[in-house]
């Protein structure tokens, strides 16, 4: 069997490399350290993954950070320096991204409707700027193994909040599966496979080749 002739990437309703973009905001060490929601490691190889997946199929990334430039607060946690380091930061001192001006030019200019957004804390930090952007027209979607809230409970509520305003939850394994959508797609197969490591060291490929070899 062949698959389907590819869709149009620009129109196709599913995530795809060329219609959708990556937004991070705030994993920062005083944010990271306050998380409750979600176990501070695995949050962290969450967003690192989802960070790399962005990478892999090579989606526009805005980053963006909260007082750095005043000194109140660290730069990204180290773990994400090194996978997106090479990019711009936002810097800014509203709560809300989407009330600063260069981030939101920033989005605008991508040119994108689809917004993969993640931030700490997902009651503040990821509920503000992502109500903004879906009152502007935009399709907000969210990973939510990859965001977190000072509280399990205000972290269920802000989800449940975006929800209702229109947003599509989604995992971080999704996200990967609908960019990838076909193996013939070979270029980024090697990079997707990550998906398949947790944050506890499994890997079910690994797993595998390891109980056949003697």
């Amino acid at each position: 069997m062949a698959s389907e002739e590819i869709r149009n990437s620009q129109t196709d309703q599913l995530l795809t490399p060329a219609n959708s973009a990556f937004i991070i905001i705030d994993y920062q060490p005083i944010q990271v350290s306050s998380i409750r929601s979600i176990p501070r490691d695995e949050l962290v190889f969450n967003i690192v993954s989802t960070a790399k997946a962005a990478l892999n199929y090579d989606l526009p990334i805005i980053h963006s950070t909260v007082n750095v430039a005043t000194g109140r607060n660290k730069p990204p946690i180290q773990e994400l320096q090194d996978v997106l380091g090479h990019l711009p930061t936002y810097d800014r001192t509203s709560i809300n991204s989407w009330e600063d001006i260069g981030f939101k030019q920033a989005v605008k200019a991508i040119g994108r409707r689809k917004l993969i957004m993640t931030a700490l804390w997902t009651e503040a930090c990821l509920t503000f700027p992502a109500l903004d952007a879906i009152q502007e027209g935009y399709e907000v979607y969210v990973p939510v193994d990859a965001v977190g809230g000072t509280s399990l409970a205000a972290h269920e509520a802000a989800l449940r909040r975006l929800e209702q305003a229109g947003a599509k939850l989604i995992s971080r394994v999704q996200m990967y599966c609908e960019l990838q959508r076909d193996w013939a797609r070979e270029a980024t197969v090697p990079g997707f496979m990550g998906v398949f490591d947790n944050f506890d060291g499994f890997n079910p490929e690994k797993a595998a080749q390891e109980k056949t070899t003697p």
